[in-house]
Formats: C-alpha cells, structure tokens, sequence
C-alpha cells in the first residue's frame, strides 16, 4: 500500500465542533452543564414545544467573535440564523438552528508549523441530544435506544477549515492547534472524551499532479487526536484500494470504530439542499458593530503560538515551549514562576525535567500536586543564591510536589545547605585524593576523563551539598 500511495495526493478537511462554555444554551434559560441526570437540563424552549421562542443568548456571540478573531477570521456586520431540516431521534425539534450563507466568522486561517491552513467559516448553532444504546441483541449488539436531551440546545461553534491538509499528521497538529486556542481564551474545554469538542473529517484522494479533487467520504464519531490519525490512515487506504480495482468512492458519512481501527458506512452524505435551508423566521439578522468586535479584540488573551514564541525569546527551545504550550495549566504556572522573577532556564529544567516525570508516572496535571509557583520561584533562587546545589533541588522537588513544603524548610530540616567554604570542601577533596591513588596516577597519566569521577566521590562524601565549582576548581588544583 505503500508504494501505492506514491501514486495519490491525499486532500483533508476539517469540520471542528466546539461546545461553547456559556452559564445557559444559546436560545433558551436551561443550564448549559455536563454529567447531569439525563433529560433533567430541558425546558419547553429546548423541545420546541408549541408557542415558544427561541432567544439568542448574547455570551454565544461574543465567544463567536471571540474565536473569529483568534482564527484571523473577518467577522461580517450581519450574519444570521437559518433553519436546517432533518430528523433524527434525538433532535426534539425536528431542526436545527443554524447559520448557512451568512455565518459569524469568514475567511480564517491558522499557521500551522510553517503552513497556511484556510478556515471557510465559523459558524454558531445549537447541538442535538445524545442517543444512548443499551441493552444486548447477541452479535447485532445494542437491542434499544435512550435519548438524553441535556446536550440539545448546546451552544456550538462549527469551524470549517479550508481542503488544505495533505496528511493526517497535519491534520491533527491542525486539530491540535485548533484545541489550544479554544482552551486559551476560555471558550471551549476543549474535552473530546465528554464530547465537548468533535471533529468530522473530510478525506478523498487524486492521482498526484491533479487539480480536481476526488468524491469524499465524511467520517465522524472522531474523538481522540490518535484517532482522528487513525481513521484518516484507515480511509486513505479504503479509497486508494477501491480506485485500483477499478471502482468508485461513493459521496458518503462513515463512523470510525476505534475498536474495530475501520470506517463503516452510515449514511449517504447529503448536500446543503438536501437539508431545506431557510432564515429562521423566529430569530432577527444580527448586525454586529465594529465597535463591539474592537471591545472583544482589546480582551484577547496571549494565543498559544504567541506564548511559543515569547518562550522560545527566553531561551526555550522549540521543543521545550511547544510543550509547555500544549498543557495549559503547566504554561500558566510557568508564567507565574517567571512573574516571581525565576530564571526561565533553570525553571524550564525543573518543569521539563523532574517535574514531568513525577506528573507522567503519577498520571497527574501540576494544578493536581502541591507544589505553588512562588515555592517553585523560591528553591531557583536558593539554587541562584548557592544555598543550596541543582543536584539538592532535584531531590527535594518531589517532596514539594507531594506535600507542598517551602525548600527552604526542606533544606533546614535536613542540612543540606551548600558546603562553599573552600577550607571545608579542600579537606574533603583531599581526602578522596588519598583514598584512591590508582585513579590518581590514571588521572595524570592523561585519562582526564577520571575527573568525573573524583567529582562523584566528593559529593557522595559531602552527600551533594558541596558547591559544584568549588569542588571542580580544587580537584584540578590538587590533582595538578
């Protein structure tokens, strides 16, 4: 299949849904919240139950604009609302409010590792409930279905990338990028597990040099940046397969079966006329003044690819600020450590270092240890100071992180401030030199590298609190 791909360029997009974090949904009072009692967060407005009507929720468009402007997006002076029509069990209404030819957000892009992803459009609408399988029918699986409709009238942001992705690993970094910035300016959890953001992917292939794009299939149910890498893999190689024997890809939605690693066809995949568009007769065409689009404009926060940049002008490298970035809670507690004054070096150590590691085996985030910024600030500067070694402050960050005593404390309880009396630490050495003459006459037959090792004596002998340099400067003194 390999050398197969060689013949075929792969064309991607992306239809990215994210839940918008609003107290309410976005035409009716019903609490906008996850993990409640099924069907205990509905209201007659959320049914569409006769003589109701819907009233936009004027949060929603203000996170609208919001993610608009993070996405390099225009945001238009009058969009408006359209009625799309489809049944579905766990849709109450029977449509969905939606925008179609006049949405929120146009004409986005993101820079993603150096490429110019286009986004077409972002666009608000109310979500659908959840349909709930249970019970067993041997083989076939689920016997009967549950509706919950806690989810319908959910405030959603549909964004739409341009067909610009020639890879699935793009199109997670895209996914990805895209999931930061909706975390960093409070909009959106950005939780694929609970559903809370969903991706549909556009996949289709043509003979590479081509400049017409193949028939695509739609595959949904992605929830996990692997999967999504996952499924675009699997149906690259379903399409490439069906092309060389001769046959058709047919304009379809498929579901993704993580379990199964294959796409199954769902549905035919419709057009926008399929679908019935019309204004939605209940709800006026809003007009958004460009005074209103600046307030929101003066409120944005620092987006993920300025945070890179502005650590990567402390000295981080890419590496290291990109993943800093990607946890958010880590790169806000960063920035409250480099406020205190820290040395952003020493502290990208701690964090990248012994820190990451304790979080990776525990399986916690930092917001769940007890460790504070300003204990963090406090034991760089100790180490700043040469109170106390770097080799001191590994050991005793872990011990911070589970019970959120100060280093200073630490360091006292225990006697482990640094040894920098150089009297003090020449006796030590001294004393190492005499107790390992082989090594000494090696060292001064020219293996050099020996120096390492006499280092490691020392500081085992002064149990790692003797000042690195010192001890440096008097081996090789002594050792001539």
């Amino acid at each position: 299949m390999e050398d197969l791909r060689d013949k075929y360029e792969v064309v991607i997009g992306l239809e990215v849904h994210a839940q918008l974090k609003t107290k309410s949904k976005i035409f009716a009072p019903d609490e906008n919240e996850f993990g409640h009692e099924p069907n205990s967060l509905v209201s007659p407005i959320t049914l569409g139950m006769p003589g109701v009507l819907p009233v936009l929720n004027k949060e929603v468009v203000n996170m609208g604009i919001l993610t608009g402007l993070a996405l390099n997006c225009e945001i238009p002076e009058r969009c408006k609302f359209d009625r799309k029509q489809y049944f579905y069990p766990d849709l109450p209404k029977g449509y969905q409010i939606s925008q179609y030819d006049e949405p929120i957000c146009v004409n986005g892009y993101l820079n993603i590792k150096g490429k110019r992803i286009g986004i077409t459009r972002a666009h608000l609408e109310e979500d659908a409930g959840k349909l709930v399988h249970a019970g067993a029918d041997g083989i076939a699986g689920s016997s009967y279905s549950l509706v919950d409709l806690n989810r319908a009238g959910t405030p959603l942001l549909e964004i739409v990338s341009e067909p610009d992705m020639r890879s699935s690993e793009e199109a997670r970094n895209y996914m990805e990028e895209l999931r930061n910035i909706v975390r960093y300016i409070g909009v959106c959890d950005g939780n694929l597990e609970e559903g809370s953001m969903r991706c549909d992917a556009n996949i289709s292939i043509m003979p590479k040099g081509s400049k017409e794009f193949g028939t695509r299939a739609e595959i949904k149910n992605v929830n996990s940046f692997s999967a999504l890498q996952r499924a675009i893999e699997y149906e690259i190689d379903r399409q490439i397969e069906i092309v060389e024997d001769g046959g058709e890809v047919v304009q379809e939605t498929r579901l993704w079966d993580d379990n199964a690693r294959e796409t199954k066809s769902m549905r035919g995949k419709e057009d926008a006329h399929d679908y019935r568009y019309f204004p939605e007769p209940d709800l006026m065409p809003l007009v958004i003044s460009r005074e209103w689009v600046q307030q929101i404009k003066d409120k944005m926060p620092e987006l993920p690819q300025q945070k890179r940049e502005r650590y990567m002008s402390l000295g981080l490298s890419e590496y290291d600020a990109s993943v800093i970035v990607e946890q958010m809670g880590l790169a806000l507690f960063f920035d409250k450590v480099l406020k205190l004054g820290a040395s952003p070096k020493i502290a990208v150590n701690f964090i990248m270092g012994e820190i990451a590691a304790y979080l990776k085996e525990e399986k916690l985030e930092i917001t769940d240890t007890k460790l504070t910024p300003e204990n963090l600030a406090e034991l760089i500067a100790m180490i700043e100071k040469n109170i106390i070694s770097n080799n001191i402050g590994k050991q005793i960050i872990i011990d911070m992180m589970k019970d959120g005593t100060p280093a200073s404390k630490i360091v006292e309880a225990r006697g482990l401030s640094q040894i920098s009396d150089e009297g003090a630490i020449k006796e030590i050495v001294q004393k190492v030199v005499d107790a390992n003459p082989q090594q000494v006459e090696a060292y001064r037959g020219g293996k050099v590298q020996l120096l390492g090792f006499f280092v490691g004596q020392v500081m085992k002998e002064t149990k790692g609190r003797a000042n690195p340099k010192s001890v440096n400067d008097i081996l090789k003194e002594i050792l001539g």
